[in-house]
C-alpha cells in the first residue's frame, strides 16, 4: 500500500508550499546530504535560488514545497516548466538521512508528477549527479529511465549529471503505477 500525505501527516509531517523565508531550514537540509558524498561542495553562490526559493520557482512557472516535522524542514522538492516539449522538470529532491526509506521522497515526487499531469504534461525529467547512486536507484524504482545523455555542470564539485525521464499516462497514473 502507498503512502500518503495523509499518513505522513498522521506521523507528523506536513509538506507545505516553500516560502522564501525557508532559506536557511534548505541550507541545513541540504549542506550534509551534499557532504554524505565525497567531492561533492555546498557552496551557496552556486545556488542562490535558495534565498529566495518561492519567488525563484514562482518566476520560472514552477511550485516548490518544503516538508517539516517538528518544525524541522526535513524534505523539498520542486518543479519548473521543462526546456524543451511539454513537460516539467523535477528539481531539488532532498530527504534528510533519517526520513529515506520512509517514503517521503515518494510523496514529494508525486507531487511533481500529480502537477505535471494536471498541466497536461506527458512526462517528468530530472538530472541526478552520477555519485548519487541512492537516488539514481529511487528514481528508477519509480519508472525512470535513464537515456544515457550527461551534462557538465562545470561547478567546484566538477559535477556530471545523469538525465532521467517519466512518461505520464494522462489517465492520471506514471508509467510505472
Amino acid at each position: 500500500m502507498a503512502v500518503t500525505e495523509r499518513d505522513l501527516a498522521a506521523s507528523g509531517i506536513v509538506i507545505v508550499p516553500a516560502r522564501d523565508d525557508h532559506a536557511e531550514g534548505l541550507m541545513r537540509l541540504i549542506e550534509p546530504i551534499f557532504a554524505e558524498y565525497e567531492g561533492v561542495l555546498f557552496l551557496m553562490e552556486e545556488m542562490p535560488e535558495l534565498r529566495s526559493i518561492a519567488t525563484t520557482f514562482e518566476q520560472d512557472g514552477g511550485q516548490f514545497w518544503c516538508a517539516f516535522r517538528d518544525q524541522q524542514l526535513i524534505g523539498s522538492v520542486g518543479w519548473t516548466p521543462a526546456t524543451e516539449g511539454v513537460g516539467v522538470e523535477l528539481k531539488k529532491l532532498y530527504v534528510v538521512k533519517a526520513q529515506r526509506r520512509h517514503k517521503l521522497g515518494h510523496v514529494l515526487t508525486s507531487r511533481v508528477e500529480v502537477a505535471g499531469r494536471a498541466a497536461g504534461c506527458g512526462f517528468v525529467e530530472l538530472w541526478s549527479d552520477v555519485k548519487f547512486d541512492a537516488a539514481h536507484r529511487f528514481y528508477e524504482a519509480r519508472g525512470y529511465r535513464r537515456d544515457g545523455r550527461t551534462r557538465e555542470l562545470g561547478d567546484q564539485s566538477d559535477t556530471v549529471e545523469y538525465y532521467y525521464r517519466l512518461d505520464l499516462d494522462p489517465a492520471g497514473r506514471a508509467e510505472h503505477d
